[in-house]
């Protein structure tokens, strides 16, 4: 905040917006590790620019003080909210991203089969093919392939 209290400076609301960029880059990642990084940058720079819209000023205790120099406790409770939160959105991405790389030895978010088949439609220029029903799940070409994709890559054939 400036000498008089009367907004933020401009290097806090660049650090805002490098941790809100920084955070956003990071979370477009497909590792797990990064997002998690991504989400806690991008947190702590929402919560900062929270504090800034706060005024500035002495603790907002009656009593203590002229209520026209008290800080606003509104921010304040505002952003222990936020922290809680992003604790909890952060340990649960932490145990996703164990589970990950307990199950497949990486945390790298594999590509959805459904995705990898528009992708290779829209290629081609391809219209999907009506669903007329009536077929055995041997024959439905709709049915998803139980095995996982990054097995199939490794073995060498193509999704």
């Amino acid at each position: 905040m400036t000498a008089e209290g009367a907004g933020p400076t401009l290097m806090l609301v660049l650090v805002v917006a490098v941790l809100v960029g920084c955070g956003v880059i990071l979370l477009l990642e497909r590792s797990l590790t990064r997002i998690l990084l991504g989400v806690i940058l991008l947190g702590n720079g929402v919560n900062l620019l929270i504090l800034l819209g706060g005024r500035a000023g002495g603790a907002p205790i009656v009593g203590t003080g002229p209520v026209d120099e008290m800080s606003n406790p509104l921010p304040q409770a505002m952003v222990l909210t936020a922290i809680v939160i992003t604790f909890g959105l952060t340990a649960f991405l932490l145990a996703v991203a164990y589970r990950s790389w307990f199950l497949t030895g990486d945390d790298e978010v594999p590509d959805d089969l459904e995705d990898r088949q528009i992708i290779r439609r829209a290629e081609r220029n391809e219209v999907g093919a009506a669903d007329l029903g009536g077929e055995g799940p041997d024959d439905d070409p709709e049915q998803v392939d139980p095995e996982p994709a990054r097995r199939r890559l490794r073995r060498g054939e193509e999704a």
